[in-house]
């Protein structure tokens, strides 16, 4: 009997240590866990072993979206009052030729398009060099444009053109204004691009990062370039 109780006794914390290998305790070869990385390594974890995440950035997309109406919407409204007070006739409209550095301005903005365009691409492709050497010189460009706006501003002044002059005078420089400072909200997001660019990566999920940043951005900075177009041909060809 004693013999007996003995083997019944011995055979209890065995199958206590069998069941507790089966449920995931310390005896189990992937750490007792869920390993989203796949299989388990006892090395320290340098994110090589992370599989793929797909990146979706909703948020992004829809901010960018609802800001992209909220100025639609604030331009729409000044430009629909500029084509009624031009096409009134009124005694007090007095146009303007344009100075020669709104021609470099529109110059300057449709190169970026292109340039940042190109840096898009790059970061689609991982292309961590070009990307970052097409942001820049979009980033730049963009404060060129900002400089020859102040110039045109400061060319106008000088010919005795203010804001208060005339009708024409007032929508240039708020249309060109507003513009202006919208495109500075435009080349901050830029260097925010820039910097997230700025170094290289081989993760998969900061790649998918990088260019759904580099998308939401792109759809602001086309945007300015082409309601720039839309006001150099109102402001030069519609008097």
């Amino acid at each position: 009997m004693e013999i007996g109780t003995a083997e019944i006794i011995n055979e209890i914390p065995q199958k206590k240590r069998r069941r507790s290998g089966l449920s995931g305790g310390s005896n189990s070869t992937n750490g007792g866990g869920y390993n989203p990385g796949g299989g388990g390594s006892d090395g320290p974890d340098d994110g090589s072993n992370l599989q793929p995440e797909r990146f979706v950035p909703d948020k992004s997309r829809i901010l960018t979206v609802f800001l992209l109406l909220v100025v639609l919407m604030t331009f729409g409204g000044l430009i629909a009052a500029y084509i009624v007070i031009a096409t009134n006739g009124v005694a007090e409209w007095k146009p303007f030729d344009l100075p020669i550095q709104v021609w470099i301005s529109t110059a300057l903005i449709v190169i970026s398009s292109f340039t940042y365009h190109f840096g898009k691409m790059s970061v689609v492709r991982n292309n961590q060099p070009a990307s970052k050497k097409w942001f820049a010189i979009t980033t730049g460009l963009g404060a060129a444009f900002i400089s020859s706006q102040i110039l045109v501003w400061i060319t106008l002044n000088a010919r005795g053109f203010y804001i208060q002059s005339n009708p024409y005078a007032g929508f240039f420089y708020i249309l060109t204004g507003v513009h202006a400072v919208h495109v500075l909200g435009g080349i901050t997001a830029l260097g925010s691009v820039l910097l997230r660019s700025w170094y290289p990566t081989e993760n998969l999920a900061n790649i998918a990062k990088r260019a759904a940043l580099a998308q939401v951005v792109g759809w602001y900075w086309h945007f300015m370039g082409g309601l720039w177009i839309v006001l150099f041909i109102l402001l030069g060809f519609w008097k």
